[in-house]
């Protein structure tokens, strides 16, 4: 068993599927992970389980790639036990994906009149770019990657994943940005309905797996000079923020008062 225990999920999943239902029955996305080259032993520790709860599950884990074997779990340090909520400067960042979550949920009625000949149309999808870029990108992803992710082992696996992530959404902007240039509506559908789509996941994974494991990790001391460091960037940033949540309500307003006239 501790053989498998430093195997990458990916090739225990390849070769006993089961393990793969496991994971996804305690809502351990390892299967669809881009990567997967998280060793098995390390999935429990990134998730946070309760003790109970990583027994049970290894013991399964361990009837299905070694019969027979006794599954021995080392004892947790008592830093890595979970926590209640999320720390402060973790608190900003999940907040600030909730205006993301807004901006993406209205993607698809954006695009299903997107008129790429029309100005108005062609100036609206350029407004949800600089969104994108400017809020989503250049200060929550920024913080993250500069600040919160430099205190990490930048070469690990759960991190990879989330610069993959990054890398992937910031193609499919640049793809939808050529798309419009070339007046091509798919091209610009295609693009964004992509982006909102790894958002998403990838939002989930910071907020139910990333974050919880990384507040576990860090220490009081860290904590507060995250806090500090995202205070500062928050009011220098706070104007523009201000604006990009105005322009988020304007296109709820928008496209919610649409879809009363359409019923």
């Amino acid at each position: 068993m501790n053989e498998y225990l430093r195997t990458p999920i990916r090739e225990i999943i390849s070769r006993f599927p089961q393990v793969g239902s496991l994971l996804e029955a305690h809502g351990i996305g390892c299967v669809p992970c881009s990567l997967g080259t998280c060793p098995l032993g390390d999935i429990v520790d990134i998730h946070g389980l309760a003790p109970e709860v990583e027994l049970a599950l290894m013991t399964a884990i361990g009837a299905i790639v070694a019969p027979g074997e006794a599954v021995v779990l080392s004892a947790r340090p008592a830093a890595s036990s979970p926590k209640k909520g999320f720390s402060p400067p973790m608190k900003t960042l999940v907040d600030e994906h909730r205006l993301i979550l807004r901006l993406i949920a209205l993607v698809p009625a954006v695009t299903a009149s997107l008129d790429v000949h029309a100005e108005d149309d062609r100036q609206l999808v350029v407004a949800i770019v600089a969104f994108i870029r400017n809020y989503a990108d250049r200060f929550h992803h920024a913080k993250e990657e500069d600040l919160l992710f430099a205190r990490f082992d930048r070469e690990s696996d759960i991190l990879q994943v989330m610069y993959e992530d990054h890398a992937n959404g910031r193609a499919c902007v640049k793809a939808a940005v050529d798309a419009l240039e070339r007046r091509d509506p798919a091209g610009v559908t295609d693009n964004l309905i992509a982006y909102t789509e790894i958002l998403k996941q990838h939002i989930r994974k910071e907020d139910e797996i990333l974050y919880p494991w990384m507040d576990r990790k860090l220490s009081t001391r860290q904590v507060g000079e995250l806090f500090s460091a995202f205070r500062k960037i928050d009011s220098a940033f706070s104007e523009e923020a201000g604006r990009y949540e105005a322009f988020v309500r304007s296109l709820e307003d928008k496209f919610a008062s649409n879809d009363a006239e359409v019923a």
